[in-house]
């Protein structure tokens, strides 16, 4: 029996976007001639997986046939929220439909992760295959590359062939994340593997209204051009829990498959930034290269509401003291140590750190030291120009 992925499709992006009513869902942002709902649709073309099935809500559903159709998807099915209920009603309902044999095993993909390496990936399902049983689920960790507090961790216990969790920790901050990596744990990177019929066992252990109410959403919901409409009453009547509060911290059978292959979720400007700094030779065109008294920057990537330049700060070079009206501003350091005024604050940072500069913000970059500066730096706003400077102070005499 083939491995059925059920890809989670409902996200608002609201980590990324203030206004999120403007802005585009995290999985469908333009990244440069992809996104990550279609890097999602590439990994599951492989023959050990059956067609998918997404969840979502009628909100994205046009979005997501265009790419279904763009990637030659001709066989799927669509599970349809009709209200939002986090994400344990959406993991459950998903798996519920008659399309899906009780013992078929199953993988929950997020629609908006970055995995590479898939191939080792996909590995550890056929290995874990004949672990799955009618009563555990098996979570993917990923091995850690800092201590970061955006994630959720856990820690395991080796039991003969098999990983057993045995604690999970929210978004510890940094002096418990630095703690977790010395026990050797794991980020939660919320994909799950399991089969159908050990999902329907643990909601009706752990949270049998929600198992009563997903039924019923989708034994009443309205079948349209593979599309399942779920029944608005019922699908309301079920508690809105996260799948992580729902079942994994309460089941006793929960496993962890170990991944040390690079991953994100692109949950974070920084994350983001980290992305176009790694690939930034595809980016990378000359005509977009601007040359100013400080140094240069470089335009790599103009979005929906973003802009995304590496700056370069010469040896002694100053940027002018200046606000925008229209636009937020997130720098990823990965070169050098630049000096930093933020309104009234004077600080540097070192390699990898971040800054967040406010839209209104006084602020200036300086580079006092001998070795070059290179910034990351993303734009957010509805004007991204240039003509947006007001600057106060300048050493190369810009100011009028």
């Amino acid at each position: 029996m083939k491995i059925r992925p059920i890809i989670l499709c409902g996200g608002a992006g609201t980590r990324l976007w203030k206004d999120t009513k403007k802005n585009v869902p995290k999985q469908f942002i333009d990244f440069g001639g992809w996104c990550l709902f279609e890097k999602t649709l590439d990994r599951i073309k492989d023959p050990i997986f059956d067609y998918p099935i997404i969840s979502t809500n009628v909100k994205y559903l046009k979005e997501i046939k265009k790419y279904l159709k763009k990637n030659n998807f001709s066989k799927y099915k669509i599970v349809l929220e009709p209200t939002k209920r986090n994400t344990g009603p959406a993991i459950l309902a998903a798996a519920l439909i008659k399309q899906i044999p009780d013992n078929q095993p199953l993988v929950y993909f997020s629609s908006d992760h970055i995995i590479e390496k898939f191939n080792i990936f996909k590995e550890s399902i056929l290995k874990n295959l004949k672990y799955l049983n009618s009563k555990n689920l098996f979570i993917f960790g990923i091995k850690p590359t800092s201590p970061s507090t955006e994630y959720g961790y856990f820690l395991t216990k080796k039991m003969k062939n098999i990983n057993s969790v045995v604690k999970f920790y929210e978004k510890p901050h940094l002096t418990k994340a630095k703690e977790i990596l010395r026990k050797k744990g794991y980020w939660n990177s919320g994909m799950f593997f399991l089969r159908k019929d050990s999902i329907i066992y643990n909601f009706k252990k752990y949270e049998p209204k929600i198992l009563t109410n997903c039924l019923k959403a989708v034994l009443k919901s309205k079948y349209v051009k593979n599309t399942y409409f779920l029944n608005k009453d019922f699908f309301a009547k079920a508690p809105s829990k996260s799948f992580d509060y729902a079942i994994l911290e309460k089941t006793k059978k929960i496993n962890a498959i170990k991944l040390n292959i690079p991953w994100s979720d692109l949950g974070s400007w920084k994350e983001i930034s980290k992305m176009y700094k790694e690939n930034k030779h595809q980016y990378f065109n000359k005509k977009n290269v601007f040359y100013r008294p400080w140094g240069k920057y470089t335009n790599l990537f103009v979005g929906k509401g973003f802009l995304v330049k590496e700056m370069t700060v010469n040896p002694k070079g100053c940027l002018s003291l200046q606000k925008h009206r229209y636009r937020s501003e997130h720098w990823l350091i990965t070169q050098g140590k630049p000096k930093i005024t933020l309104n009234n604050k004077v600080f540097t940072k070192n390699l990898n750190q971040s800054v967040v500069i406010p839209k209104g913000s006084i602020h200036r970059i300086e580079n006092p030291f001998k070795k070059t500066v290179k910034i990351i730096e993303i734009q957010l706003g509805s004007i991204l120009k240039e003509t947006d400077i007001i600057r106060f102070q300048d050493i190369y005499g810009r100011v009028k």
